[in-house]
């Protein structure tokens, strides 16, 4: 039991703490994002079930590879809080408060939604690609593959759930999403499982890029910041410089 708990605490130690603090500190008002989306999935659950609510969430938030790519990528970020029609909405609704909230806390507001928003998209292109190729190929889908309906919150919350690890450095849990995603994609090869595993990969490649690059973009922000400052002193000191010529030249051509 000692072992098992200080690898619990090495694994999620950090993590545990960081979020504690915040939710005591500041209770729900410490994930307002996460709130909103499960508030969302939750009225959309409730709306598609309504008379005439299918047809009208199907209009806003319903994504399938069949559509314009333009109507799929306006419809996308609202298909991130579409329930599946086939599965609890309870789950869902935990799956986001519990992930997006924890997301909100270790990786920011902003992150999470780029990270959310990055890896659906990603999922969803990859439908309309595997459509395209067709079924002779690896990762290729049948023709009615394209009229599937292409929603929910799960590839984001797969993808958030491994940038959470790589930032509290839980690589076992980690290591357990890539296996457990790879697993459903070989065991269950269908659309949702092989987007789980685009989700992943997109997820590792954001994940990597910002350990990598994350404090290089603020940098450069804060050289052209400092570089324009100065350009901005010496522009000033310039036309002052030069008002006080043209004065004093004025001044020496009025004496005579």
């Amino acid at each position: 039991m000692a072992t098992a708990r200080a690898a619990a605490v090495a694994e999620w130690g950090t993590l545990f703490g960081a979020v504690r603090d915040r939710v005591v500190r500041k209770k729900f008002a410490a994930v307002p994002l996460a709130t909103t989306a499960t508030f969302l999935i939750l009225l959309f659950s409730i709306v598609q079930h309504l008379p005439g609510g299918e047809r009208f969430v199907n209009h806003i938030g319903v994504v399938r590879a069949a559509l314009p790519l333009d109507v799929s990528l306006l419809r996308t970020p609202l298909s991130l809080y579409v329930p599946a029609l086939d599965l609890p909405v309870w789950g869902a609704l935990a799956q986001v408060f519990v992930v997006f909230g924890i997301a909100e806390i270790v990786l920011g507001r902003r992150m999470t939604l780029v990270v959310a928003y990055a890896c659906t998209v990603a999922g969803t292109l990859f439908a309309r690609v595997g459509v395209a190729i067709g079924p002779d190929h690896l990762f290729g889908f049948p023709k009615w593959v394209a009229y599937v309906r292409d929603t929910g919150p799960s590839a984001a919350v797969v993808a958030l759930a491994i940038c959470i690890a790589f930032r509290c450095r839980a690589w076992l849990t980690a290591g357990l999403v890539v296996v457990t995603m790879g697993g459903e994609a070989v065991l269950l090869p269908n659309l949702a499982g092989l987007e789980h595993v685009v989700a992943v990969i997109t997820a590792l490649l954001i994940a990597v890029s910002v350990e990598v690059f994350g404090d290089f973009w603020p940098r450069v922000l804060a050289g052209v910041g400092a570089a324009t400052a100065v350009a901005a002193v010496a522009a000033v000191a310039s036309r002052e410089v030069a008002v006080e010529a043209r004065r004093r030249t004025s001044a020496g051509a009025v004496i005579p």
